[in-house]
């Protein structure tokens, strides 16, 4: 014997005994359903014709990561793609490039009667899947596959069709179809009149990025390490980890109660896929009241709790800066983009912050005798009042007030950071004032109000001598 034939012999034996474990499921079902059923007589479990047949059925699968069917189940026929974790495209959006670990393989389905045929083709030996010895051209797993060589052949290439492209691509009418427009000039517009200047998009089902969150779901919420850490939490112990929490989560069964109508990863998820949610966040916020006997909105604004905490991790971080740096003024680009983000922070409080006296207090309460703000933070706060007051209006077009803001909760901020050990200059509540005059998101803020208005948007130079005394 030598060291081939015995090692064809050992691949033969593992696929008849995978062959005689399906034949014996199948006759133990029908027994359960036939008593008078004759295992003797059925002469088509023989394994070389099992094999013959599953050559014949491999035809109905396709290795592929995004499907048709996943879009709709009966989108029958309609092509199913692999694509490769190396050919995807890189870009920002959460997609199948940003799988971490191997890439999930599924296998489309035109026949899930076809479907125990994944396990055939995974049997392994000696680290390797049939599939892969196959596709090597291994000659013992050719043997092992049929004693006649043409035979085995004939049926290597049919198996090994199973990772092969489809010959032609085609949709379905079930199937999601975008028309998108394309110029064919890249000089020039596309021209939604000329029905040349679309691609027509067939959007797929990535079952390959939908398998590996299932399974990071899965084991955020049902793994032993995560039950032990919540464990801890509900009893206020200390645990080496954290745990994973989903709010929101969606279930999706896709294939119904026939989860293999649609492919193989979505049969061992019973039909289960995880949606996240992705509706954006409700408003919440309390009753606003005017702010009456105060003179500056932002000594209201510093009080609000999570203000009083940011301002406090951001005070706390900039000591440690400060003493690491030895006061030398230590700067580099991860200092600078913490900063940043703290600022970031800042701002988009304070933008809701005035979002929520502009859109819950009537306009004009600014005009009460017991508001002590001053003017350009009830311009900044009750914008509307100018529709009913004029000679707000007139001070209010001026425009001049956003700078002012700025320099207010520059010097805000710089009184609320600085102390005895850490000393700000004007150098920083320069750098805060600039910085919330160039954010984005406040311009934004500020242009819609001026916008709804009327006004022009550019601030105005002031005439001279127009007697504007402010």
């Amino acid at each position: 014997m030598n060291e081939n034939s015995f090692r064809s012999r050992e691949i033969n034996k593992v696929i008849i005994d995978f062959i005689n474990n399906k034949i014996s499921e199948k006759q133990n079902a029908k027994l359960a359903k036939n008593q008078n059923y004759d295992v003797v007589s059925e002469n088509k479990n023989e394994p070389c014709k099992w094999i013959e047949k599953a050559a014949n059925d491999v035809m109905c699968l396709r290795y592929a990561t995004h499907l048709a069917k996943g879009v709709h189940p009966q989108a029958k026929r309609a092509t199913s793609i692999w694509l490769k974790h190396e050919a995807t495209s890189k870009h920002p959006l959460v997609a199948s490039h940003l799988i971490r670990g191997n890439q999930f393989i599924d296998v489309a389905v035109d026949n899930a009667a076809a479907l125990y045929l994944v396990g055939f083709l995974n049997l392994i030996y000696e680290g390797e899947t049939l599939l892969s010895l196959l596709q090597a051209n291994d000659p013992d797993a050719l043997a092992a596959l049929s004693d006649d060589p043409k035979t085995a052949a004939n049926w290597r290439d049919a198996f090994c069709s199973i990772t092969e492209p489809a010959s032609h691509y085609a949709s379905h009418t079930f199937a999601k179809q975008i028309y998108w427009p394309v110029s064919p000039d890249e000089n020039m517009l596309p021209d939604p009149h000329n029905d040349r200047h679309f691609h027509l998009l067939a959007p797929l089902y990535s079952s390959s990025l939908s398998h590996w969150l299932y399974q990071c779901i899965q084991h955020d919420r049902f793994s032993e390490d995560a039950k032990s850490a919540r464990q801890a939490a509900r009893e206020k112990l200390d645990h080496p980890h954290g745990y994973c929490v989903y709010p929101m989560l969606a279930e999706e069964k896709k294939g119904g109660t026939k989860p293999q109508n649609i492919s193989q990863l979505n049969s061992e998820r019973k039909g289960s896929n995880y949606l996240l949610a992705s509706l954006p966040p409700t408003w919440e916020s309390r009753d606003i009241r005017p702010l009456f006997h105060t003179d500056s909105a932002f000594l209201r604004f510093g009080q609000r709790k999570t203000i009083r905490a940011l301002v406090r991790e951001f005070k706390a971080w900039l000591m440690k800066q400060n003493q690491d740096g030895n006061g030398s003024g230590r700067s580099n680009m991860h200092i600078r983009q913490r900063r940043d983000a703290y600022l970031e922070e800042l701002f988009a409080e304070l933008i809701q912050y005035r979002g929520a006296f502009v859109n819950q207090l009537p306009p004009g309460w600014s005009a009460d005798s017991e508001c002590r703000l001053p003017p350009e933070e009830c311009f900044w706060l009750d914008p509307y009042r100018a529709d009913t007051d004029e000679a707000f209006s007139q001070d209010f077009q001026w425009q001049d007030w956003p700078g002012q803001i700025a320099e207010r909760f520059g010097r805000w901020l710089n009184g609320q950071l600085g102390s005895d050990t850490l000393q700000l200059s004007e150098a920083e509540y320069h750098y805060w004032r600039k910085e919330l005059s160039h954010d984005l998101a406040w311009q934004r803020q500020l242009d819609e109000s001026l916008r709804k208005q009327g006004t022009r948007l550019l601030p105005a130079a002031r005439a001279k001598g127009d007697g504007h005394a402010r």
